[in-house]
């Protein structure tokens, strides 16, 4: 229950920095949203107020225009403006398209005094009444004003990219005073009503914006696929070092428990070796006395034997508990291999074994305790002996990588189940009928103290090879 609340509350912290940076990247999306409708909205404010600024230019330069070139010399040739005469009306249409050719203007209408439509590029238009609105009064009393129309399907307008987009100016047309410069200082004669498309002008802001809304989108993504990324990467890395934490606390528990376990094994076992020596001393002059009386009794022989086979179990089990302390001095691997396999030998030809030895030339000498090799070789060889039937076969292969040297303990036996390859290093579990389950609890224990590493693992042609790693 405590391994569990340990890793939540490792973990905890880095849910919290997720959720922020993820409701950060939400916020920072949604606020691109709603600048990107405020920039649409400014932009068409902008617009709109450029446009009014254009348009008064372009009324100012109209009424000069209307002035000098029609309604002086109307005046002086026909003594009254009626622009229902043919002549009149055409020259007004000459000046007002002459002056407005170039500057994308789609229909100009002047309204008289009396809110009557004078002149119109739509002829159809021309005299009808009250046809300004509110427009031409505010007009009236001198104050220009403009407004944006913009026409388009519902998706199109919400969208802020309407097909067309067209800006209505009314201004007063003022006579001009006679003075220099002239000025539009006079009385209000009438109103000029000008309608101008800015589609284009308006797509190209909005295809900018648009650009830029996209960029900001593509950024975004990117930042959201780099924060997934760190942010998986993270999780990763935090229940990994979670998991091995747990493992490492495991590992404590299971060291201390050993430890003690240990500890009192090494108290008893010391114990039991006093007794035992008199026992087994006590039996070999038994068996000479024996000898005179009955030379058939195998009674000493059995005491004899199993004292020594406890014997071998209390020195498994002290040399499990309390492990020497390597003697480090220089070594051949190959040499130490030569004297387990001479030893063995009877071994060896009893059961028709064979052993094949795969040794890398020019091997480096190593630093390491020889006596405390030769026992976890020994143990290793006598291991795979009692896996092996007659005639079995042993490969052993040393070679040199850089920075360590690779022994490898091959044989063609059955193989190691894959539930007992998980409990392998478990101290005290045996498969066996006989023995204490030590054997290579004692070998990785030398491997270790020689700062090397050793590991078990089934071969294809079902046989187990035991590799030792050891530093040069």
């Amino acid at each position: 229950m405590s391994q569990k609340t340990n890793s939540s509350h490792g973990i905890k912290p880095f849910r919290l920095v997720k959720f922020f940076t993820f409701s950060s990247l939400m916020i920072m999306f949604t606020a691109t949203i709603v600048i990107s409708a405020l920039n649409a909205h400014w932009v068409r404010n902008i617009l709109l107020e450029k446009s009014e600024e254009y348009a008064s230019l372009l009324v100012e330069n109209l009424n000069h225009q209307i002035i000098s070139r029609f309604m002086l010399p109307v005046l002086v040739q026909y003594g009254e403006i009626r622009l229902r005469e043919k002549e009149q009306f055409l020259l007004m249409d000459k000046v007002v398209r002459s002056t407005l050719h170039s500057f994308n203007v789609e229909m100009v209408t002047i309204y008289d005094e009396n809110n009557i439509i004078s002149y119109s590029f739509d002829t159809s238009k021309i005299g009808q009444q009250n046809a300004g609105g509110f427009h031409y009064e505010k007009a009236m009393k001198k104050e220009a004003t403009s407004r944006l129309i913009q026409q388009g399907s519902f998706l199109e307008l919400m969208f802020w990219f309407p097909q067309e987009t067209k800006i209505i100016t009314f201004s007063p047309l003022r006579a001009e005073k006679l003075k220099s410069p002239a000025s539009l200082a006079g009385p209000v004669l009438g109103v000029v009503e000008i309608v101008r498309d800015v589609s284009d002008d308006y797509k190209k802001v909005v295809k900018l914006q648009g650009l830029i809304i996209v960029s900001c989108f593509i950024v975004m993504g990117l930042l959201f696929i780099v924060l997934r990324f760190v942010v998986k990467h993270g999780e990763k890395i935090i229940e990994k070092r979670a998991d091995e934490r747990l493992k490492l606390e495991e590992k404590l528990r299971q060291a201390e428990h050993l430890s003690a376990i240990g500890e009192m094994t090494a108290g008893v076992s010391h114990e039991i070796r006093n007794p035992l020596g008199i026992i087994k001393s006590s039996a070999q002059l038994l068996k000479k006395k024996m000898e005179k009386v009955d030379a058939q009794s195998t009674i000493p022989d059995i005491i004899i034997e199993e004292s020594a086979r406890l014997d071998n179990i209390i020195t498994d089990f002290l040399n499990f508990a309390r492990p020497q302390r390597p003697d480090f001095r220089p070594c051949r691997i190959e040499s130490i291999i030569e004297k387990n396999i001479a030893y063995l030998n009877p071994q060896i030809e009893d059961n028709n074994f064979k052993i094949i030895t795969d040794i890398s030339d020019s091997l480096p000498e190593i630093s390491a305790d020889s006596a405390m090799l030769y026992q976890a070789f020994l143990n290793i060889l006598i291991n795979a002996f009692q896996s092996l039937k007659q005639n079995g076969l042993i490969t052993i292969k040393i070679k040199s990588i850089p920075g360590h040297i690779v022994i490898n303990f091959i044989d063609n036996g059955k193989g190691v189940p894959e539930e007992v390859l998980k409990k392998i290093w478990t101290p005290f579990f045996t498969t066996k009928d006989t023995g204490t389950g030590l054997g290579l609890g004692i070998v990785k224990n030398i491997i270790e103290a020689h700062n090397g590493m050793i590991t078990i693992t089934n071969e294809p042609a079902k046989g187990a090879n035991v590799e030792i790693r050891l530093p040069v």
